[in-house]
């Protein structure tokens, strides 16, 4: 099972390592290539058993709550992208010569002849959004597209379905590109770098070295942000096609090729003729939306790759218009006494916290929650201007506490303890009586919500619902 495409699965052995959202997906289609498939899982609760009854009804074998033990016969096995690559099974593969896939891999070995290429974004944060811009832009060229990978469309069924598409819009994790060793992108984006998920790779380094493989064996472009040399390192580091360039993309006035922006402008002078001369208009900065600074960024490197595949500059505009934001990023809630209040719950870490704070002049800061053993000390300091008051919830709570008495001891902070979902209502009073009319009260939470809420759309929904009730 080398590195070309797998043609007869016909009694192959092949073992999925975890049910969950690409598990099962994984399963089925490789029992109906013919494999035998075994799937084995850590877990045996209800849902496991309910879905490990589905797949024996197809003919999978499948073994709950023992996920270590390589099962005898395997020839290769299939991961979930979350199963991190220190676990026993993964030691027991690598000694017995078996190869290890992820998702990804599969479908990228599963495509058929003449199969629509990949344009690929990674990155800390701004993934979603990105990818979401890419397909508005490319629906606008009039391509047949779709955003798959992380979101969306399922990547299996994007290449196995019925439905043909010109190219693919695809959001890569650095979990699945750690599993996806022959992937191979027309164009990619890498648009930013942050500490995140570093208990799963181990290392900054390690975290990094996989976000770069998704510039490996580009074609046209491997796009980078001039604003993180991080991404434009990992452009030098990468073994690319003859001919495929580095694309920067900048806030600031572009270089010959570079997307940037330009009084008011997006402008391209990467993809024209003469780029040392020439520049392109793409759309207004009021075609974003929002129009804050990261998100100008995503849109800049959503035009960067639509442009790698030959997109022209009035699509661009077009699919931007086009384009809605989803649900909880910085999504404007409402406006009472002259006070603005924005759930950008989706900012579950860091650095998209940072971007989230960089957009607004005076805000009362609602955060915490599941640190992920993140630290505060650099995104506090670096927005400590900014801030009118910080309203704290959550299991970690303290680390932020603190981070503020070192870098903005003169803010006032209300820390709230407790962690029951009704803790948001009351962190909506606090901020209102911090807040002064002109001010923005932002749930921007640098966090994981799980301490407190199933996801940080449950968490969005009970700052927008608390929002409401304050307005009522």
């Amino acid at each position: 099972m080398g590195s070309g495409q797998v043609t007869d699965w016909q009694g192959k052995n092949v073992t999925v390592a975890g049910l969950g959202v690409s598990g099962v997906p994984a399963a089925k289609v490789l029992r109906g290539l013919g494999a035998k498939v075994t799937v084995v899982n850590d877990g045996d609760d209800a849902r496991a058993r309910e879905q490990a009854a589905e797949l024996e009804a197809l003919g999978v074998t499948v073994r709950l709550g023992d996920g270590a033990t390589l099962p005898d016969g395997t020839e290769l096995i299939v991961t979930a992208p979350g199963w991190k690559p220190d676990k026993p099974l993964f030691a027991a593969a690598d000694a017995a010569g078996v190869p290890v896939w992820g998702d990804v891999e599969l479908a990228w070995r599963l495509r058929k002849p003449g199969a629509a290429p990949w344009l690929a974004v990674t990155g800390t944060n701004g993934k979603t959004t990105t990818v979401q811009m890419l397909a508005s832009i490319l629906k606008a060229a009039g391509l047949r597209t779709a955003a798959v990978g992380n979101i969306g469309v399922s990547l299996l069924d994007a290449v196995l379905g019925e439905e043909e598409y010109d190219v693919l819009a695809v959001e890569l994790s650095s979990y699945q590109l750690h599993w996806a060793p022959s992937l191979r992108a027309h164009s990619a984006a890498v648009l930013n770098l942050a500490p995140d998920h570093l208990d799963w790779h181990g290392s900054m380094e390690a975290y990094a070295k996989d976000k770069g493989r998704v510039y490996e064996g580009n074609r046209v472009a491997c796009v980078y942000n001039v604003a993180d040399k991080a991404t434009e390192d990992l452009v030098r580091e990468a073994d690319v096609e003859e001919g495929c360039r580095a694309v920067g993309f900048t806030l600031g006035t572009p270089g010959p090729s570079q997307l940037g922006v330009v009084e008011g402008l997006l402008v391209d002078r990467a993809f024209v003729e003469n780029r040392h001369k020439n520049a392109q208009e793409l759309a207004e900065v009021s075609d974003v939306r929002p129009p804050a600074p990261h998100n100008i960024a995503n849109a800049l490197a959503a035009a960067a790759l639509a442009r790698a595949y030959g997109v022209p500059a009035g699509a661009v505009r077009d699919g931007l218009r086009a384009f809605t934001p989803d649900a909880h990023r910085i999504a404007h809630v409402a406006d009472l006494d002259g006070v603005a209040y924005v759930d950008d719950s989706k900012a579950t870490n860091t650095h998209a916290a940072g971007a989230s704070l960089a957009a607004y002049e005076s805000i009362v800061w609602i955060a915490g929650g599941l640190a992920k053993g993140a630290t505060f000390d650099e995104l506090v300091a670096d927005s400590a201007k900014r801030l009118r008051g910080a309203v704290l919830i959550g299991r970690d709570r303290a680390l932020i506490r603190e981070a503020l008495a070192r870098h903005a001891p003169e803010v006032p902070v209300v820390d709230l303890d407790r962690t029951d979902t009704g803790a948001m209502l009351q962190a909506v009073q606090e901020a209102k009586r911090l807040a002064r009319p002109g001010d923005t009260v932002l749930l921007a939470p640098a966090c994981a919500s799980m301490d407190m809420f199933a996801n940080y759309n449950k968490r969005g929904d009970a700052f927008a619902q608390a929002v409401r009730e304050l307005g009522a």
